[in-house]
């Protein structure tokens, strides 16, 4: 399990969409020059992104994950109120400004187990199914507020784009081009909605709304032999799609496990302990992504 939004990168076809234009915006803050801010990551974004995590003395790889959207949006202040398991990190300030009325805004809800969003507005409640993150890419849980809109942001974002105030990266409720996923535990953590359902949703949802995201919250710990677990057979899951094992995944941590980690270990210039700790699990889940090319939010 990996806290982590999807991971901006290099990609043919190119990545777009507003989380891509919000790191461009970001980078053009820092005195970077990451191109047109169009949304599109193309070779001027990679080269300003590997530039700033040089000065942060972060990995400079190009890809945007956890560490360096927490470098980027550090000294801005989203409003995120909890945090669970992470160290709260302000975020960007709102393109638009805040509601001051905080109590005649409505509430969303979003029950990551369940997979329903429910809106509480001048007393009506009202329900639309969603797809949430899969197990190794949850959704955020915690207390957040919508801090940017646009329209019709398009591909996997679908029709409308809500950002939330999450500090480690580029989550929102949006809709979607595959609503045969809505409903399930499929994405990179961020809400999706049937388009017709998010465009009524963005009407009703003025910038400062607060957003509670709850649901089990699974623990990350460093996976060695002999342990069991959901986390567990998820890394299994991935090594074995990755070729690096050939047993089926059974969600315990044998020997066959520990020899296909020090493999992929070997192979991406990690420390071979054959564990799986933080680092180990950001380089399986960037090498699945990009090899089962997965872009999507």
């Amino acid at each position: 399990m990996l806290m982590a939004s999807r991971f901006l990168r290099r990609h043919s076809p190119m990545m777009s969409g507003p989380d891509v234009l919000e790191l461009q915006t970001l980078l053009a803050v820092q005195g970077l020059d990451p191109g047109p801010l169009d949304g599109i990551f193309g070779p001027l974004t990679e080269l300003a992104l590997r530039r700033f995590q040089k000065c942060q003395n972060l990995q400079d790889d190009g890809l945007a994950g956890t560490d360096t959207w927490r470098a980027l949006t550090r000294g801005y202040d989203y409003g995120a109120v909890e945090v669970p398991d992470e160290e709260p990190v302000p975020d960007e300030e709102p393109v638009e400004g805040p509601v001051e009325n905080t109590a005649a805004l409505p509430k969303i809800h979003v029950h990551v187990d369940t997979r329903i969003l429910t809106m509480i507005r001048g007393g009506t409640i009202t329900a639309y199914p969603v797809a949430v993150g899969k197990t190794s890419t949850p959704s955020p849980v915690g207390e957040w507020k919508v801090v940017f809109k646009s329209m019709n942001p398009g591909g996997p974002f679908g029709t409308r784009w809500m950002r939330l105030s999450v500090p480690w990266g580029g989550y929102g409720i949006h809709g979607t081009n595959n609503p045969n996923s809505i409903g399930k535990a499929v994405s990179h953590g961020c809400i999706r909605l049937y388009n017709v359902d998010v465009e009524k949703l963005y009407n009703l949802t003025p910038i400062g709304t607060p957003v509670s995201i709850t649901g089990t919250v699974r623990k990350i710990r460093t996976l060695k032999y002999g342990m069991r677990g959901e986390d567990v057979l998820q890394v299994e899951q991935m090594l074995f799609d990755l070729g690096y094992m050939s047993l089926s995944p059974n969600s315990f941590y044998g020997r066959a496990t520990q020899r296909a980690v020090q493999a992929f270990q070997r192979d991406h210039k990690l420390a071979r302990t054959g564990r799986v700790g933080r680092s180990t699990l950001k380089a399986l889940q960037v090498a699945y992504d990009r090899t089962m090319d997965d872009i999507n939010p």
